[in-house]
């Protein structure tokens, strides 16, 4: 774990190989963080979904042997926690996404939709053979 201080922000970040039972690091990390932020527990719940999706998708799409890992930073800026979850993994073509069929629904492809419905601001940088990043934003209410 690194832990850097710039100004106002404090980042901190996970390397995490692309195993499923090391997403509770990345969510035991972020509920801490959280915690100490002032997020009420419903608040930190939703967080955690939403790392835990990120944490999916980069394992699932960027994570191609076993030896593959990506990489969870967590910044403080103030009253804003940022957390960007990256991937080294072929990308994906963004345009390419569907929006979800509630009415037929599928046992993937959800992802994206969950972070975006519980995050304030959810930003996503794929490029095709060099990685997938998800930023993900949520404003501490006062």
């Amino acid at each position: 774990m690194e832990v850097q201080t710039k100004e106002d922000a404090v980042k901190i970040s996970l390397t995490l190989p692309g195993i499923p039972e090391f997403v509770s690091v990345a969510r035991l990390t972020l509920s801490g963080i959280a915690n100490r932020m002032g997020f009420d527990i419903d608040a930190i719940e939703d967080l955690k979904v939403a790392v835990s999706e990120a944490c999916t998708n980069a394992m699932k799409h960027g994570c191609n042997i076993a030896d593959d890992s990506y990489v969870v930073n967590y910044i403080v800026s103030g009253d804003r926690l940022i957390i960007d979850v990256c991937d080294s993994g072929r990308g994906f073509d963004l345009e390419a996404v569907e929006s979800p069929d509630f009415d037929n629904p599928k046992e993937n492809g959800l992802g994206l939709y969950i972070i975006k419905t519980l995050m304030d601001e959810v930003e996503v940088k794929s490029l095709e053979n060099n990685g997938t990043i998800i930023r993900m934003i949520k404003q501490l209410e006062e």
